[in-house]
């Protein structure tokens, strides 16, 4: 199995980075921090006679990444009770490519399981729950299997790894990708 693993946080090193490299640790994968790409946000053309402009930007390699990939490892704080920008960003331009001909993305995301880091405050495993939700519905509506999420407590970079629960399942999520 090939997993893509997406970084939303706009912080190197930070908490959901530190979960998804114990999650991906020698397992066959690529690791993308969605911050260091450029990503034009969208601009909605659905209904449009138009249609969709293309986008100079760095979106196209990561349509390319997902196809390559069995596993889709999306890893975001907790910001303002929602995914991160550039995860966000990520996300809205779905409504662009999943129309793009070229790429069958839509089909494409059915073959993928995907999984959910999530990291924030003491509190992130209730107050994060909305977000589970939302990814939830996301995978749903691509007919994308949910296969599992975790949300781990940390808030300074480093406080992660006083979150036995969140290393725990991250060594059991490793375990399966290998």
């Amino acid at each position: 199995m090939k997993v893509l693993a997406l970084l939303g946080s706009t912080r190197k090193d930070g908490n959901s980075e530190y979960l998804a490299k114990k999650i991906i640790e020698g397992t066959d994968h690529t690791i993308v921090s969605l911050a260091d790409l450029d990503i034009k946000p969208i601009v909605d053309m659905r209904h449009s006679e138009e249609g969709f402009s293309p986008v100079e930007d760095d979106y196209e390699e990561l349509v390319q990444l997902i196809q390559e990939h069995d596993i889709l490892l999306f890893a975001t704080p907790l910001y303002w009770y929602g995914m991160s920008g550039p995860m966000k960003n990520f996300f809205d331009r779905w409504s662009q490519y999943l129309r793009d001909e070229r790429f069958n993305l839509k089909e494409e995301l059915t073959k993928k399981k995907a999984y959910v880091v999530i990291s924030g405050g003491p509190s992130a495993r209730i107050k994060g729950l909305p977000l589970v939700q939302q990814f939830n519905y996301i995978f749903e509506f691509v007919n994308m299997e949910f296969a599992d999420y975790m949300i781990g407590a940390g808030v300074r970079p480093g406080e992660i790894v006083n979150d036995a629960a969140a290393l725990e399942k991250a060594e059991r999520w490793n375990a399966l990708f290998k």
